[in-house]
């Protein structure tokens, strides 16, 4: 049996060391019992996962796309191997793994791709209900962020416009291994009521990501090449930086230019 798995620098690797964190990342997760299948990214040595079998409201199938942890976890006598999948969660057919029913996300994920994670899961938000997971801190406080924070942008808004976001609790360094640089976070997202957007969805990306783009200016000055009215440059929003608007606001303007 594989002692240990090397934390890889490439795949962004920091193993989670203390048991009662991870208890804590788990007991987070699909706390109303809601969903029966979970999906757990990055299982590394398996931390988190000796919890999540444990859970009898779910059903739980890990990714990994190191070898050696997929190895190590193989190795187990309390996992089965069914339940572990060899590969690269980005490029997955979530749809295709849960037969189209609705499926969690957690883990403690590899930080280089912590914020594609989400973008995953937001491509899936039909069925992707609620995603817990550690993230970078300042990652983390910017998913989180509302609307007037100098941290709030385009993560913030568009995750925001489909899921419910809490910043959870704060994790120091040396709790794993290696130690990462920075502090990390815990964050949970639940999908919201919002079926679909109450404008063109395209465009209010667009939106957001031309606002955001240069943050400094007003909207009138950043949104210039949409503008096609004179009307629409005279309305009141107009006169914002993006940092000052909302979801609803934002559709609000995608509804005006649209």
């Amino acid at each position: 049996m594989a002692k240990r798995v090397r934390a890889k620098k490439q795949l962004g690797q920091h193993f989670l060391t203390d048991l009662s964190i991870a208890k804590d990342i788990v007991n987070a997760f699909n706390a109303d019992s809601t969903l029966k299948h979970a999906l757990e990214v990055g299982a590394g040595m398996g931390v988190l996962t000796k919890f999540l079998v444990k859970r009898e409201d779910i059903q739980l199938t890990v990714i990994d796309i190191d070898t050696e942890s997929i190895n190590y976890l193989k190795e187990e006598d309390w996992i089965e191997n069914d339940r572990i999948i060899d590969g690269d969660f980005l490029k997955a057919n979530l749809k295709e793994l849960f037969n189209g029913e609705p499926f969690g996300i957690i883990g403690n994920f590899p930080y280089n791709i912590s914020t594609q994670i989400l973008f995953k899961a937001l491509e899936h938000k039909d069925q992707a209900l609620e995603v817990v997971g550690m993230f970078q801190k300042e990652v983390a406080e910017r998913i989180a962020s509302k609307e007037g924070s100098k941290i709030y942008g385009i993560t913030s808004i568009l995750l925001q416009a489909y899921y419910d976001i809490e910043y959870l609790f704060t994790v120091g360094e040396d709790v794993f291994d290696p130690p990462p640089k920075v502090k990390s976070a815990v964050i949970r997202l639940t999908r919201n009521s919002v079926d679909r957007l109450e404008c063109n969805a395209e465009l209010f990306t667009t939106v957001v990501k031309q606002g955001f783009n240069q943050r400094r200016k007003t909207l009138r000055n950043s949104l210039k090449a949409l503008i096609k009215e004179p009307g629409q440059s005279a309305h009141p929003l107009m006169s914002k930086r993006p940092e000052q608007l909302g979801v609803e606001e934002f559709i609000e303007l995608t509804k005006l230019l649209g």
